[in-house]
């Protein structure tokens, strides 16, 4: 079964979900988060992995600061892959891919915490509905350098073409997603947008945010 969040709370959740890490923000993540929370940030999930990403109790200490910054504004502190540090700060919820632990392995370990599983293909988006995920994040959309190990680009037709066969779960879109191309992933199916570089990467964290906002909200207005 999937986890306490209902599917229209978790379509709210997933409008702007910003996932960061260490290694690819230009100042201190905890800013970036910040400033992304106060532009109206939905979700924020700390994927600390790459050259350089910290591990440990540098790790440990990161994630406490992020989650603590989301609790002051009320969103969602979800982790990547790592289910003990999940589990030993009692994260909101975790996110795997399909080289992860499988999903319905965490959701017995993990109880009713948000889950959500990284999904390429029809297949693998019905596997992860039945072992009991909130959401599927779907991509890469575009070409991304946020990811050595991203699968290839599908661009929003995978979106499309998971709605068609049935997929109802909520989706977000992930991968080279710019506040230009976040209504084309919307239109395609998708109840929000995932985005790593476009946010922590941006001169103005907190306008880079409130511009998704607003072409992704044109779903939610209309």
């Amino acid at each position: 079964m999937s986890g306490s969040v209902s599917p229209e709370q978790m379509r709210q959740y997933l409008r702007m979900y910003l996932v960061v890490g260490s290694v690819n923000c230009q100042t201190e993540p905890i800013r970036v988060v910040e400033e992304a929370l106060s532009g109206g940030a939905t979700m924020i999930q700390l994927r600390e992995k790459g050259p350089g990403a910290l591990e440990g109790e540098a790790k440990l200490a990161l994630a406490l600061q992020l989650q603590a910054a989301c609790r002051r504004a009320g969103v969602p502190f979800i982790v990547n892959d790592d289910v003990e540090l999940a589990a030993r700060i009692g994260a909101d919820g975790i996110h795997v891919g399909q080289d992860d632990e499988p999903a319905g392995s965490i959701r017995a370990r993990m109880g009713s915490c948000i889950l959500g599983v990284s999904a390429h293909t029809v297949e693998e988006a019905r596997l992860a509905l039945a072992q009991g995920a909130d959401y599927i994040g779907v991509g890469p959309i575009y070409p991304t350098a946020s990811k050595a190990d991203a699968q290839p680009v599908q661009g929003p037709r995978m979106i499309e073409k998971m709605r068609k066969q049935g997929i109802q779960l909520p989706l977000v879109g992930i991968g080279g997603i710019t506040a230009e191309r976040a209504s084309e992933v919307i239109r395609a199916g998708a109840d929000g947008v995932a985005v790593i570089s476009a946010v922590t990467q941006a001169g103005d964290v907190r306008e880079a945010v409130q511009t998704f906002i607003k072409q992704v909200g044109n779903k939610y207005l209309s």
